[in-house]
C-alpha cells in the first residue's frame, strides 16, 4: 500500500465558528495536485477511521492545509475541530482526487456551496499564481459567517482585479440558487471549464444549469464529499481462489510501464497491482471516492460498485480500480 505519512500540524486556524484549517508539514516535500484531498486516519474506539479533507492549499505552498466543517452527529469532523493543536502529528495517505483542473490553457468557472470551497479554493490559488488564465467564481453560503476564506477571496480579488470574478450568494437573503441562477452566470463563461463542489442538490442544480447551455461534460467536473465505510489503512492480502482464471494487464501509472500476465478474475485491479509493486493511488478501496480512477484503453472489466462515475465517465472508459476485475483476456489501462 502507499506509505503513511506523519504530519507535523504547524498551525489551526478558525476559518468560521464551525470550520477551522489545519496547516500541516510533512517530514519531505509532497507533490500533489490542486483539488486533490488527504485521507487522514482518526482515531476512534472501533479503531481508525479513515475520512477524505480537500486540502485548500496549492502545490506552490510550503505546507499542505486541510479545511475541516464540523458536521452535525459528525464524528471525524467534530474530533478534528475539538482535539487537533499546533505540534500534534497526524497520520494520512499521500495526496490523491481526480478533482484537478485540465493541463490545457483553460480559463476555469468554479461552483462552491458551504465546505466545497475548499477543493475550489485550491484550484483558483493554482490558477491566478501559477498560470495566466481567469477564474469565475460563484459562492453560495447560508449567510455571511458561514463564508469560508472571506478574507483570503478579498486579498485574491484586489491581487488579480482583472482575473478573479467572485459572486457570493447568500441563501438568507436569495434562498437557494436557483437552475436559472446559475444558467444566467456561467452563461457569460462558454469557453471556460467548469468545476463544483458542495451539498449534492446545489451541485444537480449546477449539473442541469451547465446541460442547458450545452457544456460539454469532459469540460465539468464534480468533486463528491462522502464518508468512507472501508479502512485503507488496513493492509489487504490477496485471496483467489483455487483454479481462477488470469488475464493480462498492461499500462502505465506516474509514468512506469508495467505488463503482468497472473491477474487473477477474481481479485480487484487496485488490489493486484499493489501487490506487484506498482505505486496506484486510491483511497478509499470501497468504490467511494474515486483516488483509483484509471482509463481503459483495451479490453474488458466488471466493477462491483461504483458511487462516482458518471455515464459519460464509463463511456469514455473510466473505471475504479479498487473495484475492477478482468472480464477478457487481456487489458490495457492507463492512469497517465
Amino acid at each position: 500500500m502507499s506509505p503513511l505519512v506523519q504530519f507535523r500540524v504547524v498551525s489551526v486556524t478558525a476559518e468560521t465558528n464551525d470550520a477551522k484549517s489545519f496547516r500541516l508539514r510533512a517530514p519531505e516535500p509532497l507533490s500533489y495536485k490542486p483539488g486533490q484531498f488527504l485521507t487522514v486516519g482518526i482515531p476512534s474506539d472501533r479503531g481508525t477511521v479513515a475520512r477524505c479533507y480537500s486540502m485548500s492549499s496549492a502545490p506552490h505552498e510550503d505546507d499542505i492545509t486541510i479545511t475541516v466543517k464540523r458536521t452535525p452527529q459528525g464524528y471525524a469532523s467534530n474530533w478534528m475541530c475539538d482535539n487537533v493543536s499546533a505540534g500534534d502529528t497526524i497520520t494520512a495517505l499521500p495526496p490523491s482526487g481526480q478533482f484537478v483542473p485540465s493541463a490545457e490553457d483553460v480559463d476555469v468557472l468554479l461552483f462552491a456551496a458551504g465546505s466545497g470551497i475548499t477543493p475550489v479554493m485550491s484550484i483558483a490559488k493554482y490558477v491566478l499564481t501559477q498560470t495566466d488564465r481567469k477564474v469565475a467564481l460563484f459562492y453560495a453560503n447560508r449567510d455571511p459567517a458561514a463564508v469560508i476564506f472571506a478574507e483570503q477571496l478579498r486579498a485574491m480579488s484586489k491581487d488579480h482585479p482583472e482575473r478573479l470574478h467572485v459572486v457570493h450568494w447568500l441563501e438568507e437573503l436569495q434562498s437557494f440558487p436557483r437552475e436559472a441562477d446559475l444558467q444566467r452566470f456561467a452563461a457569460v463563461y462558454p469557453q471556460y471549464s467548469a468545476y463544483t463542489c458542495g451539498p449534492a442538490p446545489f451541485m444537480d442544480a449546477v449539473t442541469d444549469a451547465l446541460n442547458s447551455l450545452g457544456f460539454p461534460h469532459d469540460r465539468f467536473k464534480r468533486e463528491v464529499f462522502q464518508s468512507l465505510s472501508g479502512n485503507p489503512f488496513e493492509t489487504e492480502v490477496i485471496v483467489s481462489e483455487p483454479g481462477a482464471e488470469h488475464a493480462r494487464v498492461k499500462g502505465s501509472c506516474n509514468g512506469t510501464s508495467f505488463d503482468f500476465d497472473d491477474w487473477p478474475s477474481d481479485v480487484p485491479l487496485l488490489q493486484y497491482l499493489l501487490s506487484k509493486g506498482v505505486d496506484a493511488p486510491f483511497s478509499c478501496r470501497s468504490g467511494e471516492c474515486g483516488a483509483c480512477c484509471f482509463q481503459l484503453v483495451e479490453g474488458e472489466v466488471d466493477m462491483e460498485q461504483n458511487d462516482v462515475l458518471d455515464s459519460d465517465e464509463i463511456a469514455d472508459g473510466y473505471r475504479l480500480a479498487c473495484q475492477a476485475k478482468p472480464s477478457s483476456d487481456s487489458i490495457i489501462i492507463t492512469y497517465d
